[in-house]
């Protein structure tokens, strides 16, 4: 993930994604590169228009948070039935 985020604050300071540059920000935060993770991402970057894949981002994150969301109801639900068994 630190190479995303690495390609993601270039984007955001409109800088060139480049492997030099990805290296750069990926040692600034304490970590080492790894040279072919840098040059997948970079290679792989090189055809997406991250402006319109962050735009496209929000839709994809907004329907999956009602999944999320339900989630937790069904645990405390469970919980209450454990509770229930634990007092006969």
């Amino acid at each position: 993930m630190e190479y995303v985020y690495a390609a993601l604050l270039l984007h955001k300071l409109k800088q060139d994604i480049t492997e030099d540059s990805v290296k750069k920000v990926v040692k600034a935060a304490g970590v080492a590169p790894d040279d072919v993770r840098v040059k997948a991402l970079v290679a792989a970057l090189s055809e997406v228009n991250i402006e319109e894949a962050l735009k496209a981002a929000p839709a994809a994150v907004a329907a999956a948070a009602p999944a999320a969301a339900g989630a937790p109801a069904g645990a405390a639900a469970g919980k209450k039935e454990e509770e229930k068994k634990d007092e006969k």
